[in-house]
């Protein structure tokens, strides 16, 4: 582990280098693992909470959601992607869902709007700034994270888990999100993970319209950063255009960056530089920092 957190360090430019870095990161940080958020159809959410041990005032905290075609990926194998806000200092939480294995759509929807209202319902026992919650995620990740940050509760998904209000994130940071389900379902952008995601269900384009955050977006959301590789293979660059142009007419303040012939993620360490930089600056420009 510490081998590749030192690798990251180098890649993204976000660490300061240390011989001593998993050292300062427990001391720096208290780790809550597999927390129960959520029981649903007898599958056991769970997330993993890193919260700062000296923070006597609430932190801005990063709410993190995996990739992998809402059929595979974990919660720990995403864990490099929260190591630059635990450098800058706040706090993170790293959340699990349903897959389509054990429940098809909509529940991985469902499951992250509950993982962020057990965050609301908690914040205050883990030094949790609800003012200034980030939600970020990749590929199905990046589609959860809009549908966590957009998705009002008068659509009815977070029914699972009634209690206190949702809380409003400050900003998402999507990477490479799906923002169209219904295109991935049927025609030249089908793609199998979004098939089994959906099922066979005869209003499957129903649902899947239900939970594309294109279909949400309006004016009054928060700040959106889009990072996308424009050669992306698995989730079409397109999604993250018409996203841009949707959030533009709404007025809606967003960046865009695009990584010039980019696949699916995977970029290079210089890439990934620029990208963390992007990602600091934007989240600056909004008031989101650590103190």
């Amino acid at each position: 582990m510490k081998l590749t957190c030192l690798l990251l360090v180098a890649a993204s430019g976000a660490f300061a280098q240390s011989s001593n870095w998993t050292l300062e990161f427990a001391n720096r940080y208290a780790v809550q693992p597999n927390i129960t958020y959520l029981v649903a159809n007898n599958y056991e959410n769970k997330l993993d909470l890193y919260e700062r041990r000296d923070a006597q005032e609430a932190q801005p905290t990063l709410i993190y959601i995996h990739g992998g075609g809402w059929t595979g990926g974990t919660k720990e194998g995403g864990f490099n992607k929260v190591l630059p806000y635990l450098e800058m200092g706040w706090n993170v939480v790293n959340v699990e869902y349903r897959l389509a294995r054990v429940s098809q759509a909509p529940a991985a929807v469902e499951d992250c709007l509950c993982a962020l209202r057990w965050i609301g319902a908690n914040a205050k026992a883990h030094h949790i700034d609800v003012n200034r919650l980030v939600v970020t995620g990749d590929s199905a990740g990046g589609h959860l994270a809009l549908t966590t940050g957009i998705i009002p509760e008068s659509a009815g998904l977070d029914r699972e888990c009634p209690g206190v209000p949702l809380p409003k994130v400050a900003a998402i940071v999507d990477w490479y999100g799906i923002t169209d389900v219904n295109d991935l379902l049927d025609g030249p952008n089908l793609k199998n993970y979004a098939v089994q995601w959906l099922g066979s269900a005869p209003n499957r384009g129903e649902i899947a319209k239900r939970l594309s955050p294109l279909e949400y977006v309006r004016p009054g959301l928060p700040p959106v950063m889009i990072i996308h590789g424009d050669a992306d293979p698995t989730v079409p660059y397109q999604h993250s255009v018409r996203l841009k142009a949707a959030l533009d007419k709404a007025g809606v303040p967003n960046d865009f960056f695009t990584v010039p012939g980019g696949k699916h993620g995977g970029f290079s360490p210089e890439e990934n530089v620029k990208v963390y930089g992007a990602i600091r600056a934007f989240l600056t420009k909004q008031g989101l920092t650590a103190k």
